[in-house]
């Protein structure tokens, strides 16, 4: 069962930290990725190598590869472990946070895009966390050892995050999110035209066992953890739809996994596809027109634009709302003026 103290956001990155990053010499000649880590990392052991290997935790060139895979020259070889490496350390730091909403027991923040939620992946500075921790003295910590984390959203989502102040705001704001009784509303662009004005996408989701990097839906209810995301159509721009998503569970990934399992994919979604030419005509002129929208935004097209719960100590229903950011309001623009022009 789940830690009510822990919440498997929608957006959240994996569990993993980065700890090396080696790119194999010109003159390398072939060789086991085992033995190569060997060579390479401190103080590594063939037990814990193997452990990387056998969790999927070893990468080479972005693929997931067996203990047995060869080395080759030029190759790139990732090692990712499910704890921080033995220097990391939480450092405050003095970065600027919009507070929405703020009082003794809670803080509303809404994040701008490209800002690392916390500490992993080899971003070990420059995190909310990171912010929060200098700005805020004795933040309790969730179950992770997170000072003041309920739930995250990933680097280059944007919008709405609630932080709790105190012990027992941590508590009851993360049991809102266990018991799924907050509020969370994201606003996407995503690839295609949308058949339904609106519907429910159910699937389980779990990582994918070849691309750790990714998750997808399982259609089996013994794979993963159930997923619900309720969608509506905002508005159509021919060959891309704006659309607004409603949590109903907060896995990881949830609402770029589950539109991509339906055909429609976040435009500019690198890690799923989605910063390809997915819909549209093949003219020259249409190619370079989503090149230029992706330059707008470029990163995926979602931000979390509204965060409900109740208040841990008034019991008062909290609502908060924030504007869509620059960057995709620009990227909404072009595609409207794009399908007027279609029209016409």
């Amino acid at each position: 069962m789940q830690d009510e103290n822990t919440t498997d956001n929608e957006e959240q990155d994996d569990e993993l930290y980065e700890h090396y990053n080696f790119t194999a010499g010109k003159g390398q000649e072939p060789l086991r990725v085992d033995k190569f880590l060997m060579n390479f990392v401190e103080k590594a052991t063939r037990n814990k190598i193997q452990k990387a290997a056998k969790n999927g935790n070893i990468q080479v060139n972005g693929e997931v590869v067996k203990q047995n895979y060869k080395v080759k020259a030029n190759d790139v070889v990732r090692v990712l472990f499910e704890h921080p490496p033995y220097e990391f350390l939480l450092v405050p730091e003095n970065i600027p946070i919009d507070i929405v909403y703020e009082d003794d027991a809670l803080l509303v923040v809404n994040k701008p895009p490209g800002m690392v939620v916390h500490p992993g992946h080899g971003n070990y500075s420059g995190t909310l966390i990171n912010a929060l921790t200098y700005h805020f003295e004795n933040l309790p910590e969730n179950s992770s050892g997170r000072p003041g984390l309920v739930h995250r959203i990933d680097k280059d989502t944007s919008g709405l995050l609630v932080v709790a102040k105190t012990d027992d705001a941590m508590t009851h704001l993360a049991k809102q999110f266990f018991n799924k009784t907050s509020e969370r509303e994201y606003v996407a662009l995503v690839w295609g035209n949308v058949e339904n004005d609106s519907g429910t996408i159910e699937g389980n989701i779990a990582r994918h066992p070849k691309n750790r990097m990714q998750n997808i839906v399982f259609e089996e209810s013994d794979h993963g953890k159930e997923a619900v995301t309720h969608y509506k159509v905002l508005e159509r721009f021919g060959y891309v739809t704006m659309v607004s998503c409603k949590l109903e569970t907060g896995r990881t990934h949830q609402i770029r996994v589950h539109m991509k399992y339906i055909g429609h994919t976040l435009f500019n979604d690198e890690r799923y596809g989605g910063d390809a030419v997915l819909k549209g005509t093949t003219f020259t002129k249409y190619k370079q027109f989503v090149d230029n929208c992706f330059k707008v935004l470029p990163r995926q097209a979602l931000h979390a634009k509204t965060l409900g719960f109740e208040h841990p100590v008034s019991g008062e229903w909290k609502s908060f709302d924030s504007e869509i950011p620059e960057d995709m309001q620009a990227c909404f623009e072009k595609w409207r003026n794009y399908a007027k022009h279609q029209q016409m």
